[in-house]
C-alpha cells in the first residue's frame, strides 16, 4: 500500500474525485462512484470488493477505522488538507474518507415472483437510500427504479443507504409498463385516495411494492395496475413521507410473516 500526498485542487486526481462526487453524467461514463465514510468503505470490502483509491487527511490516518480499512486495501492512499477535503465532502462532519469504486453494469435478470420495490419517480436521494435501507432490512432482496429515480450509485444515496446497495439486486431506468405486468404476485401502490387500509391486505406471500413521487405520488399506471392500499393516520396528516410510508408497509409484511 502507497501513501501520496497532494496538495493542488487542481491535480488530475482531485479533478476526477470532484467530478465523480458532484456529476451525476460523469459517473456514468466512468463507471464509477464515491463512498464517502468509512462504514461504508468497510461495508464494501466486507463483500470481497474492489477500492481503486481512497482520499482522507493527515489526522484521520491513525484512526482505528482508517486503519482496519488499510488492513483489507492495498491499493493507494491519498492525503490531502484539512480544507480541501471539507471542499470536497458531502456531509463534513464524519471522519475523512473519499473510496471511489467501480460500479458494474448487472447481468442478472428481475425475478418476477420475488419480493420486490419498484421506486416510480422517487427523486430525493435521501429518501431513496432510506428506502432501499428499509427494504433491505425487511429482507426484499431486489429493487427496480423507472428513469425518474434519483441514480443509486449517487454519493448521497449511498450515504442515506448505509450499504444497503451491496446486498441488493437493482436495476435502474426500467419502463414500468413494460415490466410491471410480467409479475404474477400481488401488486401493492401506496395512495392515500381509493385505497383500502394496509392493515386489511394478506401480506403472508411474495409481493411488489410501488413507492411513487412525493409530490404526485405514484403515477396513473401505477395506480391503475396495482391494489391502493393507504396507512391510517387518524392525527389527520395528508400523507406520510414517502420512505417513511414504505417502512410501514414493509414491516407490516415482516410482522405478518412471522
Amino acid at each position: 500500500m502507497a501513501i501520496i500526498y497532494l496538495a493542488s485542487k487542481d491535480n488530475p486526481k482531485i479533478k476526477h474525485l470532484r467530478a465523480l462526487i458532484e456529476q451525476n453524467s460523469y459517473r456514468k461514463k466512468q463507471r464509477q462512484t464515491v463512498l464517502e465514510g468509512t462504514h461504508l468503505a468497510l461495508s464494501w470490502l466486507e463483500t470481497q470488493q474492489k477500492i481503486n483509491a481512497i482520499f482522507t487527511t493527515e489526522s484521520a490516518l491513525e484512526h482505528a477505522d482508517l486503519i482496519d480499512i488499510q488492513n483489507e486495501y492495498q491499493g493507494t492512499i491519498f492525503v490531502i488538507s484539512e480544507v480541501l477535503y471539507r471542499d470536497l465532502s458531502t456531509l463534513g462532519t464524519t471522519l475523512a474518507c473519499l473510496a471511489i469504486i467501480d460500479v458494474h453494469q448487472t447481468n442478472q435478470v428481475i425475478d418476477f415472483k420475488a419480493d420486490t420495490l419498484i421506486l416510480d419517480n422517487v427523486q430525493d436521494p435521501g429518501n431513496v437510500g432510506t428506502l432501499l435501507r428499509s427494504a433491505a432490512a425487511a429482507n426484499i432482496k431486489q429493487v427496480v427504479c423507472t428513469k425518474g429515480v434519483a441514480s443509486l450509485w449517487s454519493p448521497r444515496v449511498l450515504r442515506a443507504g448505509m450499504g444497503a446497495h451491496f446486498g441488493l439486486k437493482c436495476f435502474e431506468n426500467v419502463e414500468l409498463d413494460q415490466t410491471l405486468p410480467k409479475f404474477n404476485i400481488p401488486v401493492y401502490v401506496t395512495s392515500s385516495h381509493l385505497s383500502e387500509s394496509l392493515y386489511q391486505q394478506d401480506l403472508k406471500k411474495p409481493c411488489v411494492w410501488i413507492l411513487g413521487n412525493e409530490g404526485q405520488g405514484a403515477s396513473d399506471f401505477a395506480l391503475a395496475s396495482a391494489q391502493a392500499v393507504a396507512i391510517p393516520q387518524p392525527g389527520g396528516q395528508e400523507s406520510l413521507n414517502v420512505a417513511i410510508a414504505g417502512s410501514i408497509c414493509f414491516f407490516e409484511m415482516v410482522r405478518q410473516r412471522q
